[in-house]
């Protein structure tokens, strides 16, 4: 496991074993850590000790269990399932996806500029079409969620890779030419197979 994503407020670590380079974050706000689509490790509890009292632990995508039941448990804080809101708390909460086989949410910090999100957008090649530095998932590029529209967000965190940092137009830009970038994506696929993403 690595620690990433390191701003203020909020913490990732990424699960390099994992080919699909799952990543979890906490966000603090008050003193209290908000812990989303949670791969345990054995830091885990010191690293959020540091933040601060874990609060709730967030699922932002109905299919990211990961160990977020098992960390919530430990904690004795509540487990989130794909919620519509997060009261008191300065969250947005914005569906991206709400299929029967497929619902998800991103959460929008609008005070920090700062953008969580599950499999709706990645950083891994998996997602990525040429050198675009984010990506929306493959199965959502033709019809990319207008939920997110309009955001610039300073910090773009994840759920597979490294957040996107300092580049408030990668968000726009990857909805923008989504379908355009399909043809670069589709000749990325082989070098992805490879690598058994």
């Amino acid at each position: 496991m690595r620690l990433g994503d390191q701003v203020a407020h909020a913490a990732g670590w990424l699960d390099e074993t994992d080919r699909m380079r799952r990543t979890s974050h906490a966000l603090e706000v008050d003193g209290r850590v908000w812990l989303f689509d949670v791969v345990d490790w054995p830091g885990l509890d010191e690293t959020i000790g540091e933040l601060g009292e874990p609060a709730g632990v967030v699922q932002l995508l109905d299919r990211h269990s990961r160990d977020c039941a098992a960390v919530a448990r430990r904690f004795g804080v509540p487990h989130h399932v794909v919620p519509h809101a997060l009261p008191g708390t300065p969250f947005e909460l914005r569906p991206v996806v709400r299929r029967r086989w497929w619902r998800e949410v991103a959460l929008w910090w609008p005070e920090r500029r700062l953008l969580l999100v599950a499999d709706v957008l990645g950083t891994i090649p998996f997602f990525r079409a040429g050198a675009e530095p984010a990506g929306l998932h493959p199965m959502l590029r033709l019809w990319p969620p207008r939920s997110l529209r309009g955001l610039e967000p300073e910090h773009l965190l994840v759920g597979h890779g490294e957040g996107v940092h300092h580049h408030p137009a990668a968000l726009e830009s990857a909805l923008r030419t989504a379908r355009r970038r399909i043809p670069r994506w589709l000749l990325g696929l082989p070098r992805v197979v490879r690598q058994g993403y």
